[in-house]
């Protein structure tokens, strides 16, 4: 099974499926789909932490690494996350440098952080797990979606241990008075996320986006990009349901019925 970490160090741009439907099932569908990696979303997603293990579990069957996405940066998620198996984390709206370094310390076990130990699910294939080996194995993902995580993006992409950025497209525009988009249409927007893509590449950071289209997300992989995702397993079900409706709602006709009455 590759890890998540080998996809870092090999250097080539990542395809990514994201999870929000709690269904081990539906984790283990986009696992079979041939995405480098699966982030099971806690944040926006429905899931909970007992639906989130058994999603691990499935992305395991298929071999495929999985990021969890906490729902907070707060110390106990990102750590119970590790232990049930993630192999990395994304920690949403990391605003300074101290809190990318709470993001980080939380991720990490002694001397390079204070994660507590207790690998319950996490060491279980894996031989010769140690603090060592988990640290070099944890990718730590943090979001940059805000107009002080912009301001202060320098200070926050200094912190040692960040190993990517995220961009959430949505928050960024809210938190800058535009319009949300996943799909990014305005100049502004788009500066802001070239702003936040020029400083990852200053500080030899992973790039990553969500994307609101395959489109989108080509834009984004040509400007340099590494770590793409396109929508979720919800919006394909949705999506894929609602074009199998519309292209054949025109085409019914009333069957005609015989009455039971004489």
């Amino acid at each position: 099974m590759t890890t998540l970490r080998e996809l870092w160090d090999a250097g080539r741009p990542t395809i990514g499926g994201w999870c929000t439907l709690p269904s081990a099932f539906s984790a283990e569908l986009m696992g079979r789909s041939g995405f480098d990696w699966v982030c099971i979303d806690t944040q926006h997603g429905l899931v909970g932490y007992d639906q989130m293990v058994l999603m691990l579990q499935g992305l395991a069957i298929t071999g495929t690494p999985a990021f969890v996405r906490v729902r907070w940066n707060e110390p106990g998620e990102i750590m119970k996350a590790l232990d049930a198996g993630a192999q990395g984390v994304v920690v949403p709206m990391v605003n300074s440098a101290e809190e990318a370094v709470s993001a980080v310390a939380a991720s990490r076990y002694p001397p390079q952080g204070y994660r507590s130990w207790g690998p319950i699910r996490a060491a279980l294939g894996v031989d010769g797990y140690s603090p060592e080996s988990a640290n070099l194995r944890t990718v730590v993902a943090i979001m940059i979606e805000t107009a002080d995580g912009v301001a202060r993006m320098d200070e926050i992409l200094s912190v040692p241990g960040v190993d990517a950025v995220y961009v959430g497209p949505n928050d960024l525009a809210v938190t800058h008075g535009l319009p949300p988009s996943a799909t990014v249409e305005s100049r502004e927007h788009s500066e802001l996320i070239e702003s936040i893509l020029a400083g990852c590449k200053r500080h030899q950071i992973v790039a990553g986006i969500h994307c609101g289209s395959v489109e989108t997300a080509q834009r984004w992989l040509d400007a340099g990009f590494e770590m793409i995702n396109v929508k979720s397993d919800a919006l394909f079900m949705r999506e894929q349901a609602a074009a199998v409706v519309k292209a054949l709602s025109g085409k019914r006709e009333p069957s005609p019925r015989t009455s039971s009455y004489a």
